[in-house]
């Protein structure tokens, strides 16, 4: 009986002996991130986000959860640019994790491998909540993302080589996939060119980089001031005299009312626009984000 209980142990130790791998853990602070490097890695990488559709990433609270996300993370995925100025030091303080510090392998700064749109020259207070590094809402316009994928999936092959060849692997899929989508989006995209949006926040210059659309006017006053009645009003009499626009634009976390109070007034249709993937059934995945973008805009009459 002994023998045979040795030679059952042996077995099951010979078939366990290749150590299972652990998961590339992987902490995004926005969720289009979390996204990709699931298409990239799939099962083989455990994700966590910071954040969800339906908050403002400039403004996250940093919860001993995310704290405690970031202390035991291999990579850190991040827009940078400043989006993340407000929390993700504190994170990155508190977690006490040097491995995914900036300038280690393990932190990655998605905005750094796309041509960053807005940035300005001088800053200075009176212009608000100015980004010295440019607008970094860059995962709105598609074109974007296989620059940012590309640079990830090599980052994930650094942090964790066992699993390099599956990541290598995962991007050609995702490319190939994005590609025959990205061609369908341009094409549905066309008749967009040249329609003219009133926004509620500086969030959009990527978007309208791609669509071709004019952005007349932003409800803040200047960025990360909320809207004023004079402003608002300020804003009515510029598109009475100028001929209007077709859409007032705002994402899920801002208030409808100031636009409402425009479109009301205007008959401008209000319009609310996704910015990450979640939030609805229709956007949880990268695909379907811009799918959503599309008919929204395409389906205003």
């Amino acid at each position: 009986m002994k023998v045979k209980n040795l030679t059952v142990c042996l077995g099951l130790m010979l078939c366990a002996s290749p150590a299972a791998h652990a998961a590339l853990n992987l902490f995004a602070c926005e969720p289009e991130w979390a996204a990709l490097a699931q298409e990239i890695g799939g099962d083989e990488v455990k994700v966590t986000s910071a954040t969800q559709a339906m908050q403002d990433p400039h403004y996250i609270e940093a919860r001993p959860s995310l704290i405690a996300g970031v202390r035991k993370a291999d990579l850190v995925v991040c827009t940078g640019a400043q989006l993340e100025i407000g929390w993700l030091p504190a994170l990155l303080n508190k977690a006490n994790n040097p491995a995914v510090l900036p300038g280690k392998d393990g932190f990655f700064e998605a905005s750094a491998f796309v041509q960053r749109l807005d940035v300005p020259t001088s800053v200075d207070r009176a212009q608000g909540d100015v980004h010295p590094q440019g607008n970094p809402h860059i995962q709105m316009n598609p074109h974007n993302i296989p620059l940012v994928a590309k640079a990830l999936a090599q980052r994930m092959a650094l942090v964790d080589r066992e699993q390099a060849a599956r990541y290598t692997g995962g991007l050609q899929d995702f490319l190939q996939r994005w590609d025959v989508a990205m061609q369908g989006w341009d094409t549905r995209a066309q008749p967009l060119r040249g329609k003219r949006t009133v926004a509620y926040h500086k969030s959009w210059a990527y978007l309208n980089a791609w669509l071709g659309l004019v952005e007349l006017a932003t409800l803040e006053p200047v960025p990360g001031v909320p809207p004023t009645a004079t402003h608002l009003s300020d804003i009515l009499a510029q598109l009475e005299a100028s001929g209007g626009a077709d859409f007032i634009i705002y994402a899920p976390y801002q208030s409808p009312k100031p636009g409402q109070w425009l479109a009301d007034r205007t008959k401008i249709p209000l319009v609310m626009l996704p910015m990450t993937v979640g939030g609805s059934a229709s956007t949880e995945t990268l695909f379907g984000l811009f799918n959503d973008i599309l008919n929204q805009l395409l389906g205003v009459k």
